[in-house]
């Protein structure tokens, strides 16, 4: 697969490859999402805004210069905004792949950071040179104010122009809480939302603090995703009872929604309210809501794709991965998209010896590919 290297969220060219329950492969436009879910299904989304969660400064002890990416939260209160889990970079910025990186000065507890207007310090070392726990001086509203005014959007070198925020908030943005953009949510618009509601499928959202996708340590990769705090609405939980009552799927727009869903749905029947998603999803996991996943296209060895093995195993995944380098599709935040649906749930057992099917449709030859539910 290529880098999507231009930010524009909704390209007019952008593809969609679905992943049906019985590991068949399908290509279509990504404008046409709505006509690969059924009548009836609940499709659900994160509202998370994102922060500018990049934020340059000093190192005043070494007096060197640093980036501090911040990278996790306890909590999604208002008020909780004094500490943060945080990668520390040296010097040098996005257009430096983060793989390359230099590592900061060598970093203690109870050293002062200048961030811009913001002034911090070093709560304790999280068992790794450049993992921190962050505590920013001053008032919740001075903090947020700091963070508005000098970060940045955390970027990776694949895109070459600085990003706007507007550039990584979705059509759905609320609270400003996630690390990096909930990227899924791109695909919304208003003119996906009719073909939603004109096709009879419901739309819900709920709010998790989406973050780092890669930190360019492989030692730290491993430990991806951090633990992230998320809110389940009870209008949400609600519509998830209604859908399946009646006999529909529940769809979730991206892993961090994956993710939410299934570590509420740990500790019984989902409630509404706040959760720290703390699980990681993969090959071993049993999915309790989730029926079927709208995510992005991600690179073999990353938490967001092993995620996906828990809907297929692994042998379908490596027959759609390479369906998606010999089709050109774009991954990273701003690519192409997956649909993919959960063939460990289903009612059905697998086809045997099934091979890989691809087909090109339009719009006007879905009635025959759509399966029933």
């Amino acid at each position: 697969m290529r880098a999507a290297a231009v930010p524009t969220q909704r390209p007019r060219d952008a593809r969609l490859l679905v992943i049906d329950r019985h590991g068949e492969l399908h290509h279509a436009a990504r404008a046409q999402l709505a006509h690969w879910l059924r009548p009836g299904d609940l499709l659900v989304a994160n509202d998370a805004a994102t922060l500018p969660a990049s934020l340059h400064g000093t190192h005043l002890r070494s007096g060197a210069a640093i980036e501090v990416r911040l990278a996790g939260r306890a909590s999604l209160q208002v008020d909780a905004v004094h500490d943060f889990t945080a990668v520390v970079f040296g010097a040098g910025d996005f257009r430096t792949r983060t793989e390359d990186r230099p590592a900061p000065p060598p970093l203690s507890a109870g050293d002062r950071l200048q961030l811009g207007p913001l002034q911090a310090s070093i709560a304790r070392l999280l068992d790794h040179p450049r993992l921190v726990e962050l505590r920013f001086d001053g008032d919740g509203d001075g903090i947020r104010a700091g963070i508005a005014r000098h970060g940045r959007p955390i970027q990776y070198a694949h895109v070459p122009q600085a990003l706007a925020l507007w550039d990584v908030w979705t059509r759905v943005a609320a609270q400003p809480v996630a690390f990096e953009p909930p990227s899924a949510g791109f695909v919304l618009d208003w003119q996906m939302l009719h073909a939603l509601r004109e096709r009879a499928i419901g739309f819900a959202t709920l709010t998790h603090a989406a973050g780092l996708s890669s930190t360019g340590d492989a030692a730290l990769d491993a430990r991806l995703p951090f633990d992230e705090p998320y809110h389940l609405p009870a209008a949400t939980v609600q519509a998830i009872a209604d859908t399946r009552r009646s006999g529909g799927r529940i769809v979730a727009l991206g892993t961090t929604v994956t993710r939410a869903l299934e570590h509420a749905a740990q500790a019984g029947p989902l409630r509404a309210g706040e959760g720290l998603a703390n699980q990681r999803l993969g090959p071993h996991s049993r999915l309790q809501v989730v029926d079927a996943i709208v995510s992005g296209t991600h690179e073999p060895g990353s938490s967001h794709h092993a995620l996906l093995q828990a809907f297929v195993d692994a042998a379908v995944l490596r027959r759609a991965d390479a369906a998606l380098a010999a089709g050109g599709y774009r991954t990273h935040e701003f690519g192409d998209t997956v649909l993919v649906e959960n063939a460990r749930s289903s009612q059905r057992s697998p086809r045997q010896g099934s091979r890989t099917i691809v087909r090109s449709v339009d719009q006007a030859g879905f009635a025959g590919l759509l399966r029933p539910a």
